[in-house]
């Protein structure tokens, strides 16, 4: 009950980019400019595929989940970045500490087994394709949605609940412009070895197990596509492969260089932190609809249609 009270009036301070002094309004507006073309892609994407029948697909209704996720995985963190670019070092209470933490694992954790999925479907598609619409069944795709969340759950419910177990000392400074594991564990007075091993085990198994699993399915893809004889199917499957490449990359290679390297810098670790929570949620719509023709097509018609009327 004493720790409890004691925890109330805890307020860590997020020393986010004190370093980057007189650059404050230019990484303000940058990134302002970054989180609008987050919200605006992806609601475009969003908007697109429930407007256009053609697109009733599976593969769109994990796009479209993918595009929900990358608003309130980005929602999570960069708001208060933009807040430190103008009021420099902030406070944060200790509860939503506890939240962001929380949903920040629990976006970016559904968002990493949802990328999991999508290379199965992927690999369903192309690999089997006249068994696809029996294996990937609004049944089957439902469940798979739900089982990304569900996993989310459990994967930030076990970060948060290890996390903030621990007592914290003064001055309770974290050297991020975000409440996340690292930065905590380093103002921790306490032993954070199982915190650690949790750590390893979690990114190093669970994140290493799902990109092995997608690497994988696309070993399988590419065997697949180098056996076509249409040289339009082949430009067609290898489009589509490669978009959901390039996000798997940009998601998976930063976390995992940031959580399996205690020994990594400050400045680092902040630098990697935007990369995959304010710039790949702005490149994945621009990535999936450059690459994907039948999303320029969809878009075209919705625009020329708005227009006609």
């Amino acid at each position: 009950m004493e720790k409890d009270n004691f925890t109330l009036v805890i307020k860590f301070t997020l020393l986010g980019f004190s370093e980057v002094q007189g650059l404050q309004i230019f990484f303000f507006t940058l990134f302002l400019a970054i989180y609008l073309l987050t919200l605006l892609g992806n609601a475009a994407i969003l908007f697109t595929i429930r407007l256009s029948p053609q697109l009733h697909s599976p593969m769109y209704y994990f796009l479209s989940e993918l595009s929900l996720l990358d608003v309130c995985y980005s929602t999570s963190t960069v708001p208060k970045m933009l807040a430190g670019f103008i009021n420099g070092s902030q406070s944060i209470s200790y509860q939503s500490c506890v939240a962001q933490l929380y949903f920040f694992h629990f976006f970016g954790g559904t968002e990493g087994f949802l990328l999991t999925v999508m290379a199965f479907d992927r690999y369903v598609a192309i690999c089997n394709p006249l068994r696809y619409s029996s294996i990937m069944s609004k049944m089957v795709c439902a469940q798979f949605m739900a089982g990304t969340f569900i996993v989310g759950t459990i994967h930030s419910t076990i970060q948060t609940v290890l996390t903030f177990r621990l007592p914290y000392c003064g001055p309770y400074e974290l050297e991020h412009y975000f409440c996340d594991v690292p930065p905590l564990l380093k103002v921790a007075c306490a032993d954070t070895l199982i915190n650690k091993v949790v750590i390893m085990i979690n990114v190093g198994v669970v994140a290493l197990g799902c990109f092995l699993l997608i690497t994988g399915s696309y070993v399988h893809i590419v065997a697949t596509i180098l056996k076509m004889r249409s040289e339009e199917g082949k430009r067609k499957a290898f489009s589509t492969c490669t978009a959901h490449l390039i996000v798997v990359l940009t998601l998976y290679v930063p976390c995992v260089l940031i959580y399996l390297q205690p020994s990594t810098t400050n400045s680092v670790q902040k630098v990697m932190s935007i990369f995959y929570t304010a710039i790949t949620p702005a490149l994945n719509p621009i990535i999936y609809s450059l690459r994907s023709e039948e999303i320029k097509r969809a878009m075209k018609k919705l625009v020329l249609g708005k227009i006609s009327s």
